[in-house]
């Protein structure tokens, strides 16, 4: 639960609540309980799946035992492409922050100065020597830090409310929801999801856990159930502290134009400067600290992604102290790169909300395949009314993409073409007899619903053209995802086709050191 309670509390507490309050106002209050409530029903998904297939790196091998190579390699690649990004970003919002103590680290649009991208390739090489010397501290690390990641946010929640918290600040600016539905909808891929994602991590190490059919759904449920009771006394305590004369004129800089340390700012503003020095070090600390747990993360994803054949092999090799250091030495050269594209917080959140739900999003439709054609399964965790859960969870994924805008999902869509040339090159350069037949029957749902969503996006209500009628993208986009999770479904591997796919997992498991 520590580790993805680490991951969930990073750098989404810092920033999150004032991207939110300026995409939806006082209404941004509503936006984090909607997303904490599709984060537990996703939750809810991956904690069955987790403890009846207790595989490390399970979110990449859940859509390969119920769909074959091709779907798996697809759920693989969104996961590792939002792991090995996560990161970087954890690292531009501690400098973004930081700035404000130490000038120089980002310019007046947030994003790195040459200083500051000199510090950040540094603290990459910080984190990766730590996942280097193995998963013991990986989980020692996280352990000391987490304690401190919970309870200077909840110190903060106190201290605002306390000091200065102005109720009228929710219907300022244009009365409580003053961006409509539009502006709630809009504010998740804007931070909101982004702050909630991680609960995966424990799903992802659970192959290491001494007791993963126990503990898993333990972790994921409860880790975003705290989470989620977090950030919502976070938004309101920052939208509360606020200084009414700061939304006169609308939400567009509450806290002032270019102020990227938003609680920092509210601290020294009422005269609580302590408090201030209190959350600039956890600007370090609580980014840090998710950054260090992704990068292991994303290790162990292209770890599993290289052993199954899906890519080059070498980036499933080990150390002496069982770790994939090839897929960390990658994670870091990719997180590198990801600093010139996008050099700050603001630019890269929407991509990586995109990728992490698209991940999530195979879950609901792997869950029911595989309780159909693995019925006799041992579940230690069974999730009620999954029939009903699972299409709803999908369909709110499949929103959040959709609400993430056209020029985010274009971006997407590029990456994960570049992933199937990946896979098509390693495939027909290697010899990939392990990952098994490429069973594109499965691609019939998975490609119609990255391709579906990026028409939708082009043609609806946000960053599009708009041609699709507000309220009616929607419902559009409901009744698409419904009708691609039930083809998903009847599209799945056959009872004989998992078994095997079991049989290949468990040996695979069986023989991987405990990396």
């Amino acid at each position: 639960m520590f580790i993805s309670l680490g991951s969930i509390i990073g750098s989404g507490w810092l920033l999150g609540a004032l991207t939110a309050a300026t995409a939806a106002g006082g209404a941004s209050v509503l936006s984090w309980l909607l997303a904490g409530a599709v984060m537990v029903l996703l939750a809810l998904v991956h904690a069955e799946l987790a403890a009846a297939y207790p595989f490390a790196g399970g979110t990449a091998r859940y859509p390969r035992i119920a769909f074959g190579a091709l779907a798996g390699f697809a759920a693989g690649w969104v996961g590792w492409l939002q792991a090995v990004t996560l990161a970087p970003i954890e690292v531009e919002a501690a400098l973004s922050y930081l700035d404000h103590a130490w000038p120089g680290l980002v310019n007046g649009d947030g994003a790195l100065t040459g200083l500051g991208l000199v510090i950040a390739v540094l603290l990459m090489a910080i984190f990766t020597a730590i996942n280097i010397m193995g998963v013991k501290w990986l989980a020692e690390s996280n352990r000391v830090t987490m304690l401190w990641k919970v309870a200077v946010p909840v110190l903060t929640v106190i201290v605002l409310i306390v000091v200065s918290f102005h109720a009228g600040n929710f219907t300022a600016g244009g009365g409580f929801a003053p961006f409509g539905a539009h502006g709630v909808f809009a504010a998740l891929p804007l931070g909101v999801v982004f702050a909630l994602q991680g609960f995966e991590q424990a799903v992802q190490l659970g192959g290491e856990s001494r007791n993963p059919q126990r503990d898993l759904p333990r972790a994921v449920i409860g880790a975003v159930l705290i989470g989620t009771v977090i950030y919502i006394g976070l938004e309101i305590a920052f939208i509360g502290a606020l200084n009414p004369a700061n939304l006169l004129h609308g939400w567009a800089a509450p806290v002032g134009k270019g102020d990227y340390g938003p609680y920092a700012t509210l601290a020294t503003t009422l005269g609580v400067g302590w408090l201030a020095v209190i959350l600039y070090i956890d600007a370090f600390i609580s980014p840090a600290g998710t950054g260090l747990v992704y990068i292991g993360t994303a290790s162990r994803l292209s770890y599993a992604l290289g052993h199954s054949g899906y890519i080059p092999r070498s980036t499933a090799k080990l150390n002496q102290a069982g770790v994939p250091w090839v897929s960390l030495l990658l994670a870091f050269v990719v997180g590198i790169i990801c600093f010139l594209p996008f050099p700050s917080w603001q630019s890269l959140v929407g991509l990586i909300t995109s990728a992490v739900v698209i991940m999530y999003g195979f879950a609901p439709v792997t869950l029911m395949a595989l309780r159909r054609n693995d019925p006799d399964r041992a579940r230690p965790y069974r999730l009620k009314g999954a029939a009903v859960i699972s299409p709803i969870a999908f369909i709110f994924a499949s929103e959040i993409v959709y609400w993430a805008s056209w020029q985010t999902v274009e971006k997407l869509l590029i990456l994960l073409a570049v992933g199937m040339v990946v896979f098509v090159i390693s495939r027909l350069l290697g010899k990939q007899a392990s990952s098994g037949p490429l069973d594109g029957r499965a691609m019939l749902w998975v490609l119609p619903w990255f391709i579906g969503l990026g028409i939708i996006s082009y043609l609806g209500q946000y960053g599009g053209i708009g041609v699709i009628p507000p309220w009616v993208d929607l419902a559009v986009v409901a009744v698409f995802a419904l009708a691609i999770f039930y083809i998903g479904i009847q599209v799945a591997l056959p009872p004989d086709r998992v078994a095997e796919a079991l049989v290949i997992e468990e040996a695979e498991a069986a023989a991987e050191p405990a990396i």
